[in-house]
């Protein structure tokens, strides 16, 4: 009954903070457990969930250059330009920091912060027009700053 009533609260925050993609998330979870099908889905769900949800967040991203919006030409260019090749090291600092995170919530066992990654991600949707896609960056910004914490002796 406890975890009904931590979804419900976040279900609320999406809500109010307008996180539609947080508050389906839960929506859905919330219907997994009261028709207890549950015990069923929750193993698989969480064990690849991340997964398929990336696939389709990473085909939604690839569209345009799946029908020809982004022609070669086009992506030569990028690459051969301070924006492009910004953006190349950005992504694979922020795509390190995302397995870090994943690291951090899974193996490591520390999915208690998540509601106050969730909190934070519905309150940047809510007020600062960010998308709630951040957790897993997050988690994994928090990885590392553990990581060079325990390496500097705080």
């Amino acid at each position: 009954m406890q975890s009904t009533i931590i979804l419900i609260a976040i279900l609320a925050a999406a809500v109010l903070g307008k996180a539609d993609s947080v508050a389906l998330a839960v929506c859905i979870l919330l219907m997994l457990k009261l028709t207890h099908i549950d015990k069923f889905i929750f193993p698989t769900l969480q064990q690849n969930g991340v997964f398929l949800g990336v696939v389709i967040l990473v085909a939604s991203i690839l569209i345009p250059i799946a029908n020809g919006s982004v022609e070669y030409t086009s992506i030569r260019k990028i690459f051969t330009s301070w924006l492009g090749l910004f953006a190349l090291l950005i992504s694979l600092f922020t795509t390190y920091l995302s397995g870090l995170g994943m690291q951090y919530l899974t193996v490591q066992g520390h999915s208690e912060i998540m509601p106050a990654l969730i909190l934070g991600a519905v309150i940047a949707a809510a007020f600062l027009g960010g998308v709630p896609v951040g957790p897993m960056i997050t988690s994994g910004m928090i990885a590392l700053g553990l990581k060079l914490f325990h390496k500097i002796g705080l």
